[in-house]
């Protein structure tokens, strides 16, 4: 059983900065992907950011620039750092772990940033 706890939301400013935080637990194996979704309301969900265990790593185009997402293989975690911040970032932001043809969720974190 994999479990994915995030925390960092909450609201800001425009052009302010946030950071998100993901750690997994559980059974994991070495070689996955972890990342960052987003999903706003009445929009599909999107994918932000993501980045293999080995490294490789591919942004959103409207967050690139602007967004780091950076892990620990280590500690299981995984951060997405989000700078200059748009009214349009806002949304509830998922993390998640790839392990094969299995993928966990977390439970989601809202990110609301006013104009």
């Amino acid at each position: 059983q994999v479990q994915l706890t995030e925390s960092g939301g909450g609201l800001v400013q425009a052009g302010g900065s946030l950071r998100l935080s993901c750690t997994a637990s559980g059974s994991i194996f070495k070689v996955n992907v972890m990342g960052w979704y987003r999903q706003a309301p009445g929009l599909e969900r999107e994918s932000v950011a993501v980045m293999s265990s080995g490294g490789p790593t591919n942004y959103l185009d409207s967050v690139k620039g602007r967004f780091t997402i950076s892990r620990d293989n280590a500690m299981n975690t995984v951060d997405l750092q989000m700078n200059s911040l748009k009214p349009e970032d806002t949304a509830v932001y998922y993390c998640y772990l790839r392990i094969g043809s299995s993928t966990f969720w977390g439970q989601g974190t809202q990110v609301t940033v006013s104009s």
